[in-house]
């Protein structure tokens, strides 16, 4: 543990937990949602995470973002790709892997000033917009798509821990969506207590759902934090080749294990437009008819093909050469 994780360690122990005293009331409660059964809270445990933050072209950002109530949210002008898998080793729905490609936002009429968001968090709506959510199993896009309204699809995924990196891949149809890697930042143990929210388009609607997050994690920041992020040729990713993406970290952070809880309580705005003909090129995400007939099988699909990650090919920050 470094000089930062002991000062820190004693105010984060004292510091309430960040889940609502709901959660704990329905603690071991049965519910079912479009037959997917829950005991509640809707929660996960035992689950490590890679996590990673690239510098992008905040206007570029900007063009990613639905409606007129996201922001991105910028450091020193520039806007914050968040890069975030989860493998999800014990939950309501089985063993999956979440690979989150997301922009850092902001939710309201207006922009936020820089900064500010990080201190008022939730009365200045921060958060990330989820441009894409590749999951493992049928199970996890029925549920977190047709419940929460989150992007997920099923696609190909690893998550892959060695002696000093970390490293997931992505795959669909049989072409590379995106690779990432860390260094493992220097051993820091430093505890966490979160809330996160995510803002996701489906049905022509924004929604925004919540989770709430313990562990002890190991962070590097600037120079210090070491990675990389490519993205392939599917057309899935094709909205990230025009962001500009840094070939340098922002952060990165290694959580080894984490405990989460997903709010079962969400929000949905309908998203708008200045006009009829802006109206309809704006990109609502998918509709009903995507989770329509879905059902709840927990089988993966085949693990992604590294050799198209092979170290010969790959360009940081930027797209598969």
């Amino acid at each position: 543990m470094n000089s930062l994780a002991r000062l820190l360690t004693p105010l984060v122990k004292l510091m309430p937990s960040t889940l609502p005293e709901r959660q704990n009331e329905l603690r071991g409660q049965y519910a079912s949602a479009d037959t997917i059964e829950f005991v509640m809270p809707v929660n996960s445990h035992h689950s490590p995470v890679l996590m990673a933050a690239f510098p992008v072209n905040a206007r570029a950002a900007a063009a990613l973002l639905p409606g007129k109530e996201l922001h991105p949210l910028t450091i020193g002008g520039k806007g914050i790709l968040m890069v975030t898998i989860v493998n999800y080793e014990s939950t309501n729905i089985g063993k999956y892997i979440e690979y989150s490609l997301a922009i850092a936002v902001t939710h309201g009429l207006k922009p936020r000033p820089p900064l500010l968001p990080f201190v008022f968090q939730k009365s200045m709506g921060m958060g990330q917009f989820v441009v894409d959510l590749p999951v493992s199993t049928e199970i996890s896009v029925k549920g977190g798509k047709g419940i929460w309204g989150m992007p997920k699809h099923q696609a190909n995924l690893d998550f892959v821990i060695d002696e000093t990196t970390v490293s997931a891949q992505y795959d669909l149809d049989g072409k590379l969506g995106c690779y990432v890697e860390i260094e493992k930042p220097e051993p820091m143990g430093l505890p966490l207590k979160m809330a996160a929210s995510n803002y996701c388009a489906f049905r022509g609607m924004l929604w925004k759902s919540d989770i709430y997050f313990e562990a002890v994690a190991d962070v590097a920041f600037g120079r210090k934090a070491k990675g990389r992020i490519v993205f392939g040729d599917s057309p899935r990713v094709a909205p990230f080749k025009t962001l500009g993406v840094g070939s340098s970290p922002l952060f990165t952070a290694w959580l080894p294990q984490t405990h989460g809880v997903l709010d079962d309580h969400f929000e949905a705005w309908f998203l708008t437009a200045e006009s009829h003909a802006a109206l309809a090129s704006l990109d609502g995400g998918e509709g009903l008819e995507s989770v329509v007939g879905l059902g709840k099988s927990q089988k993966w699909l085949a693990p992604p093909d590294r050799s198209l990650t092979a170290a010969d090919r790959l360009t940081v920050g930027g797209q598969a050469s």
